[in-house]
Formats: C-alpha cells, structure tokens, sequence
C-alpha cells in the first residue's frame, strides 16, 4: 500500500516539557531576529528550515495559536497575532470594498 497523498507532517522534533519541539522553538527564535539576517526572508526560510515560504508560514500560523507557543514568548506569539488579524481585516476590507486607495 502506499502512503496518502496529503498525511500530515510531523514535527521535526519530540515535544519537550515545553510543550513545543525543537523546530517549534526555532521558528519562534526565527521570527523574533530574521531582520538581522542578511538577505531575503524567504531565502533565509528555505535554508534554515528546507521549508517553502507557504509551508513556513502554514506552520508559524499554526504554532502562534498554542497556548505553549504563548507561554515560551508571550511578546513575539502576541505580536505576531496582531500582525495576523490585522492583515485578515485588511484582506477582509479590499475584499468587500472598503479599501481606500490612496
């Protein structure tokens, strides 16, 4: 038999008493400095974590949304919420027709 076509992805590492995996904490580490990285983000994604830019943020969006991801680093998880629903209202807005181009 062979395997699905779509079977999730499991972390990259074991979760720790965090609660988080390893690849889990690097992406939270990574988000918190990639400006001070040279180049571009998306370049800088797919070295670091042989990810594509879609994957990346699927997961990012994911992490941001546990409560473990909250208690390492309330800061950036909070943040990083706020960037979120604030593009989700702005994508919302154009959406709907109430953008006011400038």
């Amino acid at each position: 038999m062979s395997e699905p076509l779509h079977a999730p992805t499991p972390s990259a590492e074991p979760a720790s008493t965090s609660g988080l995996s390893e690849r889990d904490r690097q992406i939270l580490a990574f988000e918190r400095d990639w400006w001070r990285q040279p180049g571009a983000k998306e370049q800088t994604i797919r070295e670091t974590f042989g990810l594509s830019a879609t994957r990346y943020y699927q997961i990012l969006n994911d992490l941001i949304d546990q409560q473990a991801a909250l208690e390492v680093d309330p800061l950036l998880v909070k943040r990083l919420q706020r960037l979120r629903s604030s593009r989700m209202r702005q994508r919302n807005a154009r959406r709907l027709g109430f953008d006011n181009p400038s």
